[in-house]
């Protein structure tokens, strides 16, 4: 019988990515469903120490899957790992993050394993009725969400946007189980010669890390408006964000893109400037602490998500609050 729920936790040089660590919080609501539990399994090469980090974030019992051959991903040793641990284990539930390992490696595994796979999930739940895992992801283009269930094979496998699912907090008082699970590598295995590793070095911004986001929708009416949006993210610590419209235009960055199609977010501010409230544009922040909305439209589905609404346009409205942020700021500084 297949049972618990196994997380694929990344490591980038040594580094756990933060991705694993969501992965292991919506594994713990959905095994308290299936009354199992949350196994997280960590490849790499001298990686075991960060066992009980895993643990404290939830982990019941943490796999760690040790060689040298596995310092460095490549697509055909972690996929074997993978592979002789799924068949030995039998789990139920194997979930990835949707990044560039987990979208290379998951397939390669479903397929190796003869089950489904369903890519770039944004919900994962248990049935009631069937105790089947129910994935759902964005489909044509952001503009359905589809729902699909593994009825027939095992383990039911999904990889999962970052950013989506809540990690827990962290709790070094849980405890849990740790064992080194032994593959038999040869050097066939290792089918590429990894000549050089190239680090990029680059300053790309993580909105999901921000507390405070400034987003613009159609609404500011030209890409120079996302500097009058600059001023009020500055004055709050925030980061300037967008809707997929300004993006598609070419107005703003990718990497700021929220929603569906772009990166999930759980700010304590969320401010939507000019944004309608499609709900491609919604999934991605209506689960932030505090959402306030500016639009023309008083009948803008955005509404339907805000703490606070605001009728008017965003261009009388901006400068106003940028005012009346500054002169706060000021008088607590001279308090």
């Amino acid at each position: 019988m297949n049972k618990d729920i196994y997380v694929i936790v990344e490591q980038v040089d040594g580094v756990i990515q933060k991705v694993g660590i969501e992965l292991i919080g919506i594994a713990s609501k959905l095994a308290a469903d299936l009354d199992q539990k949350v196994v997280a399994v960590v490849l790499g090469d001298k990686i075991k120490d960060h066992a009980p980090m895993l643990i404290s974030h939830g982990a019941e019992r943490v796999i760690c899957i040790e060689d040298p051959m596995l310092a460095v991903y490549a697509t055909e040793p972690y996929t074997k790992a993978i592979n002789a641990l799924i068949e030995d284990k039998k789990p139920n539930i194997v979930l990835f993050g949707a990044t560039s390992i987990g979208r290379d490696l998951a397939p390669r595994v479903s397929a190796r394993v003869h089950t489904g796979l369903t890519a770039d999930c944004t919900k994962l739940e248990i049935d009631e009725e069937s105790k089947l895992l129910l994935m759902t992801r964005p489909a044509f283009g952001g503009n359905i969400m589809a729902t699909i269930v593994c009825k027939e094979f095992r383990p039911q496998m999904a990889t999962v946007r970052p950013g989506v699912m809540q990690a827990l907090p962290k709790d070094s008082s849980r405890t849990g189980e740790i064992e080194n699970f032994i593959v038999d590598f040869t050097p066939e295995d290792m089918n590429i010669k990894i000549r050089e590793v190239v680090k990029s070095a680059h300053n790309a911004v993580d909105i999901t890390e921000s507390k405070v986001l400034i987003s613009g929708g159609k609404g500011i009416g030209s890409p120079e408006y996302f500097d009058v949006l600059k001023e009020l993210a500055d004055e709050l610590g925030g980061l300037v964000t967008s809707s997929r419209a300004n993006v598609d235009a070419g107005w703003i960055g990718r990497e700021r893109q929220v929603g569906q199609t772009g990166k999930t977010v759980r700010p304590d501010l969320y401010m939507a400037c000019g944004i309608s409230g499609a709900i491609q544009h919604l999934a991605g922040m209506e689960d932030s602490e505090y959402i306030i909305a500016i639009n023309k439209d008083a009948h803008a589905p955005i509404f339907g998500v805000a703490d606070l609404g605001i009728v008017g346009d965003v261009k009388q409205i901006m400068p106003i609050l940028i005012e009346k942020v500054r002169a706060l700021k000021a008088a607590k500084g001279d308090m």
